[in-house]
């Protein structure tokens, strides 16, 4: 049984989309790497919209199990995705790195929402193959 991989999803408030993918990493590959998600400034609370979403879709209630953190709060990882917000993420250390082109939907609508949700669930199954 070989460890499994410490995987990090960075945007730069981590109140949305790093949020929701480290929520479906927990669900969808636990059994293949850690999710673990952070950003490079804080807001107060995770996206409210994210958090009722994720609650619809998934029965996964975000405020219970996660919390808004900044990067050097993270552990040594293993991957880090950045979602695409062209943040200047800071450099983690890590044997791979990948950017997964996301438009932040904060503000935008329900559909434009769960697209987003949907097209990180692809990518979180798409990166456990990778990964296994």
């Amino acid at each position: 049984m070989h460890n499994k991989k410490k995987v990090a999803f960075v945007c730069v408030h981590n109140s949305c989309r790093s949020q929701i993918a480290q929520a479906l990493g927990k669900k969808l590959a636990a059994d293949v790497f850690e999710s673990y998600s952070a950003g490079t400034q804080i807001v107060p609370r995770i996206n409210p919209d994210a958090v009722r979403l994720m609650k619809q879709l998934y029965g996964i209630d975000m405020e219970q199990t996660q919390y808004v953190k900044l990067v050097s709060e993270l552990p040594d990882v293993d991957v880090v995705v950045t979602m695409g917000c062209n943040v200047n993420c800071p450099l983690l250390p890590c044997e791979q790195r990948e950017d997964w082109g996301l438009e932040d939907p904060t503000g935008q609508s329900d559909e434009f929402f769960r697209q987003t949700i949907l097209t990180i669930e692809q990518k979180i199954l798409d990166l456990k193959n990778r990964l296994s």
